[in-house]
C-alpha cells in the first residue's frame, strides 16, 4: 500500500477554503491537488508541505527549483527541510510530518519516467527530514500527467507506468471542492514566465537599437525626467494605450533602474490603477530585449506586486522567482517573497504605500499653492530632506553642502529608530557581495546595518540562474511592521529585515 494508507489529510487552502476545508483522501488527491496549493503548476520543483496539529492540517509550503546537478541534491535536500521547518515553528510548532513532491516532466515524448532518476533526491530529502524528527507520510513524483510514490515497495502494487492524476474528463472530488473554495490554478510556471519573454523579430531590432541610444544617454537624465516620463506612461495606459514608442520605451526601462522611480511606480495600486499598471509593466518587460534583459528585473518586480495586491498570488510568486534568477539579492523582490513565504497579505505593506503617496501629494499640492519647500521629497525621505541618485540623503533644504547625517541607530525625534541608507553599489561591488548584497560586507568594510533598496543593477545581459533559488525567511513582519510606523515606502523595510543576515532562501 501506499504510505498514506488512504488516511485523510485535511488543507486549508486559502482564506477562502477556511470554512470549506479541503480533504485529501491518498496520493492520487494529493498529485491532482497539487496546483490548487500553489495556484500554477510546477514543473522542475521540488514541493514540500508541513501537516501539523492532530488532524494534519496544511501548515508551511516550500517549493524550489530542482537542481541541474545531481551534486546540489543533498544541500538541496538539506536546505528544503531546514526551511520548512523554520517556516513551520514561525507559524505554531514544527510540522508532525511532511508531503514531498519532485516534478520534473520528460525532455522528449520517448524519455523514460524521471521517477527512477530522482529516487535518491527523494531518499535525500526523506533522509533530511528525518534528522530533524519529521517523518515524510508521502513522497510522490509527478511527471507527464502521471504519478509514482516513492515510499511505495510493496511488489505488484504501483504501475510502473505510473497512475494518472486525473482519470477522466473531470476533476475528482477533492479537485472540485478547491475549486468551490475559489481555487484555480493559472497555467504552468513555465508558461507563466514565457509569456513574458522578450519579443522577437522583427520588433526586437528596433528596441535594440533604441536602447543602445537609451543607454548611452542614461547618464544626462535627471531623475525628476524619469518620472515624469513614468508618470506619462501610466496616465497613457491607464487612458488605454497598449504601448509606447521605441524611444519612450527604452528611455523608461533605464529610468526605472532609479530606486525612487522604480519605487513611484509601486504606488500604481489604487483599484482603478491596477489592470493598466500591470499592461504597462508586461509591455516594458517585453522590451528589455538582449542583451539588455537585465532592464526586465524594475518593471518584472512591480508586477509581481500588482498583481500581488490584485490576488493573484500565484503570478506574483512565479514572477518574483524570475526576478531573482535574473538578479540574485534584488532587495524589492526579496521583500515582497518573504513576505508571501512568511503567510502575510500586501494590507500591510499597501497600507504604508499608500500614507507615502498621500503624503507626497499633499506636499505637492502644498508647493503649488506655495506654502511648502520647493523641493518634493523623494519617497520614503525624512520631511526637507533630498536624496541623491544612489539613495543616500543630500543637503537639507536652505542648508547647501552641509548634508546632516543621521547616525546608525539614531532616532527620529518622537519616532522609531530610522535606517541609514547606503549609497548606490558599483558593478564591482555587487559581483563582491556589496551592499546590494544580502550578507555581504557594506561599504568599506563595515558592518551590514540599515540599508535602503537599491536600483535595479545595470541593463546588460542578465545574470546566470542559480540551480536552487529563493528568499530569506523570518525578517517580513517585522520590515511590514516598521514600514506602517514609519509611514515609509517599501524601500525603507530593508534595515528592519538586516538583522538575521545570512540566513538560507527558498520559495
Amino acid at each position: 500500500m501506499n504510505a498514506m494508507n488512504n488516511e485523510h489529510v485535511t488543507l486549508s487552502l486559502g482564506p477562502a477554503s477556511e470554512q470549506r476545508p479541503v480533504v485529501m483522501r491518498g496520493p492520487a488527491d494529493m498529485a491532482e491537488l497539487l496546483p490548487y496549493l500553489l495556484g500554477f503548476y510546477p514543473d522542475d520543483s521540488i514541493v514540500a508541505v508541513g501537516l501539523q496539529g492532530p488532524d494534519l492540517h496544511q501548515g508551511g509550503v516550500i517549493r524550489a527549483d530542482l537542481p541541474l546537478s545531481s551534486a546540489d541534491w543533498p544541500a538541496a535536500a538539506e536546505e528544503t527541510a531546514a526551511l520548512l521547518v523554520a517556516l513551520s515553528e514561525r507559524h505554531g510548532g514544527r510540522p508532525l510530518e511532511v508531503l514531498l513532491y519532485l516534478c520534473q516532466d520528460p525532455v522528449t515524448a520517448h524519455a523514460p519516467p524521471a521517477v527512477a532518476e530522482l529516487r535518491p533526491l527523494a531518499d535525500q530529502l526523506r533522509a533530511a527530514f528525518g534528522r530533524r524528527g519529521v517523518a515524510v507520510k508521502e513522497s510522490l513524483c509527478v511527471s507527464d500527467g502521471r504519478w509514482w510514490s516513492f515510499l511505495c515497495r510493496r511488489e505488484g502494487c504501483c504501475d510502473p507506468a505510473g497512475n494518472p492524476v486525473r482519470r477522466g474528463p473531470d476533476p475528482g472530488p477533492a479537485a472540485a471542492a478547491a475549486t468551490v473554495a475559489g481555487l484555480v490554478p493559472r497555467g504552468s510556471r513555465k508558461a507563466i514566465v514565457g509569456a513574458l519573454a522578450p519579443v522577437g523579430p522583427p520588433a526586437d531590432a528596433a528596441q535594440r537599437e533604441a536602447l543602445a541610444r537609451a543607454e548611452a544617454l542614461a547618464g544626462s537624465v535627471s531623475r525628476e525626467q524619469g518620472l515624469e516620463l513614468l508618470e506619462q506612461a501610466f496616465a497613457e495606459f491607464a487612458a488605454g494605450a497598449r504601448e509606447l514608442d521605441e524611444e519612450r520605451t527604452a528611455r523608461l526601462l533605464f529610468a526605472l533602474r532609479d530606486r525612487l522611480t522604480r519605487d513611484r511606480g509601486v504606488e500604481f495600486v489604487r483599484p482603478a490603477e491596477l489592470a493598466p499598471a500591470e499592461r504597462l509593466w508586461r509591455f516594458l518587460v517585453r522590451r528589455a530585449v538582449p542583451p539588455y534583459e537585465g532592464c526586465a528585473v524594475a518593471p518584472l518586480t512591480l508586477l509581481a506586486w500588482a498583481s500581488w495586491v490584485a490576488g493573484d498570488t500565484a503570478t506574483a510568486r512565479v514572477v518574483l522567482g524570475h526576478v531573482l534568477r535574473l538578479s540574485p539579492g534584488y532587495l524589492l523582490a526579496e521583500l515582497l517573497y518573504e513576505s508571501m513565504n512568511d503567510g502575510m497579505t500586501p494590507g500591510a505593506l499597501l497600507s504604508a504605500v499608500e500614507a507615502q503617496r498621500r503624503r507626497r501629494e499633499e506636499r505637492a499640492a502644498a508647493v503649488r499653492r506655495g506654502s511648502g519647500p520647493a523641493a518634493e521629497d523623494g519617497p520614503g525621505a525624512p520631511p526637507g530632506a533630498e536624496r541623491a541618485p544612489g539613495g543616500e540623503p543630500g543637503p537639507r533644504s536652505g542648508s547647501p553642502g552641509k548634508a546632516r547625517r543621521r547616525h546608525r541607530g539614531g532616532r527620529r525625534k518622537g519616532g522609531s529608530a530610522a535606517p541609514t541608507p547606503t549609497a548606490t553599489p558599483t558593478p564591482e561591488d555587487q559581483s563582491q557581495g556589496g551592499p546590494d548584497h544580502p550578507g555581504g560586507p557594506g561599504p568599506a568594510g563595515r558592518p551590514r546595518g540599515s540599508v535602503a533598496l537599491l536600483p535595479a543593477p545595470g541593463c546588460g545581459p542578465a545574470a546566470g540562474a542559480r540551480p536552487t533559488r529563493g528568499v530569506r525567511l523570518g525578517r517580513a513582519a517585522a520590515c511590514a511592521s516598521a514600514a506602517v510606523r514609519s509611514g515609509a515606502g517599501l524601500h525603507r523595510g530593508r534595515g528592519a529585515r538586516q538583522g538575521a543576515g545570512g540566513a538560507h532562501r527558498a520559495h
